[in-house]
């Protein structure tokens, strides 16, 4: 991935935030027979220090996991928010004319080597956690408890878990920070009067850059 000094992010704690609050990976692998991408939840473990682990699992169906252990490189991209960037919204504009539309998005690459599973108890473990974490908060919360217990040995039997350990990861936060301050301003006001879910926290990114 193309990254510019000004959109590098490097602070591990702020790139293991976006992939827990965004958690599903476009996970790009290679086989024999090219490019493969799954979109896969992940969960995120900042162990090992320096950049944790990985873990999810793929339908037993999916050929992803029958490439040998450890040989199998992959890439978890994960998406966080992104907009559009009209250039209407910077004042400079209005003053030289000279700016054009872009878009602005934060994305976090994870780079490592894929193990695969499939220990039922490791299996119920991982299962639980993406449960217990998705749906924390809820009203009425789901556990996989509730299900009848042969019901859930006989999904357990259709996956098939994946683990990466994070050998490298690699933040681009695009938050305008190649505009002025007052251009940033613009930007954040053009994306609040918005009013999306994406463009508002868009609008609390950007505003973080003028902090």
């Amino acid at each position: 991935m193309y990254v510019p000094a000004h959109f590098e992010e490097t602070r591990i704690e702020v790139l293991a935030a976006l992939m827990r609050t965004h958690p599903l990976a476009t996970l790009v692998t290679t086989s024999g027979d090219g490019l493969a991408a799954n979109h896969i939840p992940m969960e995120y473990d900042p162990l090992p220090a320096p950049y944790g682990t990985l873990r999810g699992h793929v339908a037993r169906a999916n050929p992803v996991w029958r490439e040998p252990s450890g040989a199998t490189l992959a890439l978890a991209i994960f998406q966080g928010p992104d907009a559009y960037i009209s250039p209407a919204w910077y004042p400079s504009k209005a003053e030289a004319g000279k700016a054009v539309p872009t878009w602005n998005y934060a994305v976090v690459h994870a780079h490592g080597p894929l193990s695969f599973f499939d220990d039922e108890q490791r299996l119920r473990a991982l299962v639980g956690a993406l449960t217990d974490r998705h749906e924390a908060g809820r009203p009425h919360p789901w556990q996989v408890t509730d299900a009848p217990e042969d019901y859930i040995e006989k999904m357990l039997k259709a996956i098939v878990g994946i683990e990466m350990p994070v050998a490298r990861l690699v933040g681009k936060w695009k938050l305008s920070q190649n505009r002025s301050a007052p251009d940033r301003a613009g930007v954040i006001s053009g994306l609040n009067a918005e009013s999306e879910t994406r463009t508002l926290a868009m609008a609390n990114l950007v505003k973080e850059t003028l902090q």
